[in-house]
This record gives C-alpha cells, structure tokens and sequence, in this order.
C-alpha cells in the first residue's frame, strides 16, 4: 500500500469519526436547534421506509399504530449510522496504521468499539487507537442513553395539555367547541385568559424541545385521535376567533399566546426543513374559506356567545391572524402524518399558496 493510498485512508477515516460525532453532540448536547446532516439523512430514509409500508392502508389507526413506531426508529437508527460511521472510520485508520487486510482491519475496529477485547492490536499505535475508539463508541452509548430521559420528559410535558385540551375542545378538537364550552362556565373571559397564558408557556416549551431533539416532532400522542400539531392548531385558531370575532373586554393574554405559538411552528418548521414565510401580508390567502369562517362564527351566536357585528371586518382580523401560521400549520401536520381535525389535518397544503410565498421571498430578496 503506497504512501498516498495510506494518507487518503487516514483522511477518509477521521472524517468519518469526526462526522459522527459532530452529529452525536449536535442531536444530543447542544442545546440549541442545530441541524445534523446525518440525522437528517436517517430521518428522511427511515420516513421513506414507514410511508412504504404504510402506503396501501385505508384505516388511519392502522397507519398510526405503524407511524408510531417511526419516533423511536430514528432514534435507535441514529445511534447505529453514528456506530457505523465509527467502525467504518476506524477500520480505514487502522489500514492506513499499518493493518494488513480488510477483514483484519474491520475485526479491529467492531472488537474496539463494542469493547469486547475479541482482538488485540499490535503496537502502541494501534493501541491507542482501539482505546480511543472504545472510548468514541462508550460516548455514543452514554449519549444516547441520557437522551432519552430528556426526550421523554419533555414529551410527557407536551401531552399533559394534549390530554387536558380534550376535555375542552372535543375528539377531535375544534375552536368552536372550546369557546362554548368556555363560555357556558362562570367568568369565561378570566377563565379563557388563564387558558391562553398556560398555552403561552406550553408554546414555548413545544419550541424549545421540538428544535432540540427532532425526532420529538414525530412522537405521536397515546391516543390515536390527538395530536400536539392538531392541539396546537385548535389553540390558534380558537384565540384568534376570540379575538376577531366575540365581543369582550380586551385582554393581550390572547394575541400574545398566538404570537408565541406562531413563532414556535415556524422554528420548529425550519428546524424540519420545511418551507414557510417569515413574513406574511394580511391579504396573502389562507386555506380556510369565508363559507367557514362563517359557519364556525354562527355556531359561536347560535350559543349565546355576542360576536361583532361587523362580519367584513372581523373576517379580515381572523385571516390576518391565520394567516401568520396557516401554511406552516397545514405542512407540519402533513409531515407528521396528524389525524384528521377540523381547519389543521383536514386539508392539503396549497400548491398556489407554497408557490406565492416562494416568489414573495424571491422578489423580498431581489429587492
């Protein structure tokens, strides 16, 4: 084996090592929303693989019971490409060191990396390198299993308000149901503010574990029929109609819990990959018709509720608030495979809205 060939092996190898670990440390420790290559790659594959399966099936649990397993699938895949990487990487140093033959090389690496002492390197060079990939491949180990404690945790957090919002807004969840329900009990409006501040922070902490930890995105709810994205969608569209369409003292509590969730499923929308506009107009369209608009508006009258008496002018503050995350509502469902829910998981992206704002951004930046 020539010089080149041995440097290139090196080369090739560290590489490797080196991306498996930059995945490891981004998916697990860094606290932030940080997109790894790889974990995006299995995620994408592994998504590919279930919709396969899943392709021919008409009974939506059957489709959920399979989806949900796709979660913790990604999760033990990440774990076997970072292994794998590893063994790969350390097999091409250990040629590249000196080992004489493939297979010789490869038994080196597994025996090092899953600790096992099967065989023994042959000089300190060698030996440092099986220490230090026992060493790649204990981390890998360990971080895995301490994250998931911290995934768990934050889904149990998530599906506490899942589970709470069915008592209020029905199966499936509706904002029409959740107002009524709201208003037929005493001090509504102080009731509701107290509803729109706990999801404020429900909001934010959705935001903060869904970036972190993506696979999070696809942990699907216990119960077949809810959802976090189909929760979070009845919870926006619920204030917003409370906002724009009932009469009542002014209270910010509301606008603030839909800015807060909006701005979540943007970042959480990023973080997947998905396309969505930072920065929609108040005419831009929705995916919600007037017809339902108005529907939804005579079913909050028919119960006692006062709504405004300007039609017109309530519609446009209800669309101006929809529009802020209509798009990015309907495509996270979409990816996630959301059951069916009123104005969410009802619909499919519009081909023309996607289109819109991707020629609005364009002439934003030829601006």
């Amino acid at each position: 084996m020539t010089v080149v060939v041995r440097v290139l092996l090196g080369v090739i190898g560290a590489a490797a090592v080196v991306a498996s670990l930059d995945s490891a440390v981004r998916s697990t420790v860094l606290p932030r929303a940080s997109r790894s290559r790889i974990a995006m790659a299995v995620s994408g594959a592994t998504r590919g693989l279930f919709r396969l399966l899943v392709w021919r099936s008409t009974s939506y649990r059957t489709r959920d019971r399979v989806m949900a397993l796709y979660g913790p699938v990604v999760l033990l895949s990440l774990l076997a490409s970072w292994l794998l990487l590893v063994l790969l990487g350390f097999t091409c140093i250990y040629l590249a060191e000196g080992v004489r033959g493939g297979a010789r090389a490869a038994e080196l690496s597994g025996s090092s990396a899953f600790t096992l002492g099967t065989t023994a390197p042959r000089g300190l060079t060698s030996g440092v390198l099986t220490y230090s990939e026992a060493g790649i491949g204990l981390l890998l180990l360990t971080l895995l299993v301490t994250y998931l404690p911290s995934i768990y945790a934050a889904f149990s957090r998530r599906e506490v308000g899942v589970n709470l919002l069915r008592a209020r807004a029905g199966d499936p969840p509706q904002a029409t149901t959740l107002l009524k329900r709201y208003w037929f009990i005493d001090d509504a409006e102080a009731r509701l503010g107290e509803l729109w501040r706990s999801w404020e922070a429900w909001f934010a902490d959705v935001e903060e574990t869904h970036t972190t930890f993506l696979a999070l995105n696809y942990f699907r709810s216990p119960q077949p029929a809810e959802s976090w994205i189909t929760a979070a969608g009845v919870l926006l569209d619920s204030a917003a109609l409370w906002v724009s369409a009932v009469e009542h003292r002014p209270d910010p509590s509301a606008q603030l819990c839909m800015r807060t969730g909006f701005l979540a499923l943007r970042r959480i929308a990023t973080s997947l990959g998905l396309d969505c506009d930072d920065d929609p107009r108040p005419t831009d369209p929705i995916s919600i018709g007037r017809d339902e608009w108005e529907r939804a508006v005579d079913e909050l009258a028919a119960a006692g509720i006062p709504v405004v008496g300007n039609r017109d002018l309530a519609w446009r503050a209800w669309s101006g608030w929809r529009v802020n995350y209509d798009l990015v509502l309907l495509e996270i469902a979409r990816r996630v495979e959301a059951p069916v829910a009123p104005w969410t998981s009802d619909r499919s992206p519009m081909r023309a809205m996607r289109a819109d704002a991707t020629s609005r951004r364009a002439r934003r930046r030829s601006g």
